[in-house]
């Protein structure tokens, strides 16, 4: 015979402190599966695009069965060693950078100083530097990346001596910049002030021991 059970559930605000961790974690652990980085991604694709970097692309198979072209940035994070960002791209001069970079980020110091030290390496060497970035083996970070750096002298010109580690590091401090806006993001959107009020804002119900009620 079918069985009429009654439980009593609460909302987030009604539970015990433990209650209350038990109930965040649940969200933590399944709540994050969806592209909460899409905005640091657009912000930093504009960033490189002032910096004079266009990224390569990837094909990404959409669930309808069609693709869209992704940019070659990725990351791993946030709790191992190895953790980190790279992307894919080729990098030029572009005239401006370094006023238009402070004019997008005013209190960035970090961008500046990437903007600053590419535009005085390419004065150095006539503005002709370009770079080509290449992810390598199974891991996302900045020492993933490997960096080919050039110069487009029409007289066959060396670079300078410090033109290949200059534009190398750079780039290479533009990924640990990305992972730093990324950890950050995702610090404020799993704070358990954040995930409390999103729990809240969803209406969700739980038992008195903080499990996820249904």
């Amino acid at each position: 015979m079918p069985e009429v059970l009654e439980i009593t559930v609460f909302r987030f605000d009604e539970l015990t402190e433990d209650a209350k961790d038990r109930a965040r974690a649940w969200y933590r652990d399944g709540e994050f599966d969806y592209d909460w980085y899409d905005a640091v991604y657009e912000d930093f694709q504009h960033i490189a695009e002032i910096l004079g970097i266009r990224f390569k692309t990837r094909t990404v198979r959409l669930m309808g069965g069609g693709t869209r072209q992704d940019p070659c940035i990725w990351f791993t994070g946030f709790w191992s060693q190895g953790d980190g960002a790279a992307f894919e791209g080729h990098y030029s001069y572009r005239k401006g950078a370094a006023a238009e970079i402070r004019a997008y980020a005013p209190k960035d110091a970090q961008l500046h100083r990437i903007a600053d030290v590419l535009q005085e390496v390419q004065r150095r060497n006539f503005y002709q530097l370009t770079a080509e970035a290449t992810h390598r083996g199974r891991y996302y970070h900045e020492y993933s990346m490997a960096i080919a750096v050039t110069r487009d002298s029409p007289t066959w010109q060396d670079m300078t001596a410090d033109a290949e580690e200059t534009v190398t590091e750079a780039l290479r401090d533009l990924a640990r910049w990305l992972y730093r806006q990324l950890e950050q993001e995702y610090d404020a959107i799993s704070s358990d002030e954040a995930v409390a009020e999103t729990i809240r804002a969803n209406d969700y119900t739980f038992t008195g021991a903080g499990n996820r009620f249904g």
